[in-house]
């Protein structure tokens, strides 16, 4: 069980580092979070498409991260 959990760790750890590499900036630096920044606080900016589908997958891999993680630790003890 300890070593499938293990494995399962890897490959999700290696899709989230992909995942999120693949996501594109929201701002450039500090000009962005000057003249952008309050736009995407307020939500008025939309994400759609790909970047929808990215964000989707890294929320869900995320939190198969964190449950991995935490069945791990229940079965290691």
């Amino acid at each position: 069980m300890h070593t499938a959990l293990t494995v399962l760790l890897v490959i999700v750890c290696i899709g989230l580092i992909t995942v999120v590499l693949l996501q594109e900036g929201k701002s450039n630096g500090l000009s962005g979070a000057i003249s952008g920044g309050a736009e995407t606080l307020f939500g008025k900016q939309k994400t759609r498409g790909v970047d929808l589908i990215l964000l989707r997958t890294t929320i869900v891999l995320s939190v198969l991260f964190f449950l991995i993680m935490l069945a791990l630790t229940y079965f290691n003890m």
